[in-house]
Parts: structure tokens; C-alpha cells; sequence
């Protein structure tokens, strides 16, 4: 169903990740309005309901309330102002969340066309690990990948060795 391709590789190392660490039986609340990661989860037997787009920096109802096991949050919390209040108020016991890495040789990503599709923060993994720590999640296992791309120079080359996503299981404290 996927490839070694964007964002195929990405979602195919996700699956992999999460099946080493939850259970189909599992039910996850995916930070989020429904996407293709969250529908191929689906395809794949895990139970899985997304967030209807509310804004997750001032409202924390659907965590506080919501009775699922885990919460997955597959690169959004970049794009919140403050992502440690909605990690602290996080009533499920799982949580697994994937982010992309702060590269040293590209810019932060921003959208011109899209007021929504903006990084608030681009972590490094040690101040993704602390911003979960401070949060009360205490980490279980974490992974790194690259994302090299089909283009000529420098930056593609760079990014056949560093490091561009990171991904993270981690339980309530």
C-alpha cells in the first residue's frame, strides 16, 4: 500500500512504530481532523477517532472528556502556540506523537497560502523529550528517520543522513 516515498515512508515507519507499542484493541483519539494517516490506521484494524478541528491551544474539552486509551498526534503540535497545555491536560494513559525535527540547514516552515499550515516551533528532540517530560509523559521508546528528497544540492544531500522526523511513545506518569 505504500512506498519509500513522501509521506508514504513517513506513515509506513509510523505504523511500524505503533505496532511495536499499542494494540489494536487500543482505542486512540488522533489530535486532528481525520486524515490519510489516521484512515490507513483505520485500514489496518486500530480503532481510531480524530478531533473535529478545535483549536487546541484554548480548548481542551475533547481530551479532558474523551475515554480513549491513547492519544496520537502526528505532527500538529509544531503548529500550536502552546502545546504544553494541551499534553498536560491529556486524560489517557498513552500517547504517541511524531514531530519534525529542527533542521539547521533549511529555514522554519511557513505557508504563504495557508494561515493554519505554520510551524509555531520546529523542536529539536531533547526539547520535544523535555516539553512531554514537563508535561508529565515519561518516554518509552523514540525513533528518528530521514526524509531525503529526488532534487539536486546541498540541502538534499543533507538530508540523506539527518534526521528528519521523530517519533515518540510515551505513558502517563
Amino acid at each position: 500500500m505504500y512506498e519509500n516515498n513522501y509521506p508514504n515512508k513517513r506513515y509506513k515507519k509510523t505504523i511500524d512504530f505503533i505496532k511495536q507499542h499499542l494494540q489494536k484493541e487500543d482505542e486512540i483519539l488522533d489530535l486532528g481532523i481525520e486524515n490519510p494517516l489516521a484512515k490507513l490506521l483505520v485500514s489496518k484494524g486500530f480503532s481510531v477517532v480524530n478531533t473535529q478541528g478545535e483549536d487546541l491551544d484554548v480548548d481542551f474539552t475533547i481530551v479532558e472528556n474523551n475515554k480513549a486509551k491513547v492519544v496520537t498526534a502526528f505532527e500538529i503540535l509544531e503548529h500550536l502556540v502552546a502545546p504544553y497545555n494541551v499534553l498536560s491536560k491529556i486524560k489517557a494513559k498513552k500517547l504517541v506523537a511524531s514531530i519534525p525535527l529542527n533542521l539547521w540547514f533549511a529555514k522554519a516552515y511557513r505557508s504563504d497560502s495557508d494561515v493554519w499550515d505554520r510551524h509555531f516551533h520546529e523542536f529539536e528532540d531533547w526539547q520535544f523529550d523535555w516539553l512531554l517530560e514537563k508535561a508529565g509523559w515519561t518516554i518509552k521508546a523514540r525513533k528518528k528517520w530521514t526524509n531525503p528528497v529526488k532534487k539536486v544540492g546541498l540541502r538534499p544531500i543533507f538530508r540523506l543522513f539527518t534526521p528528519r522526523y521523530y517519533i515518540v511513545y510515551a505513558e502517563r506518569v
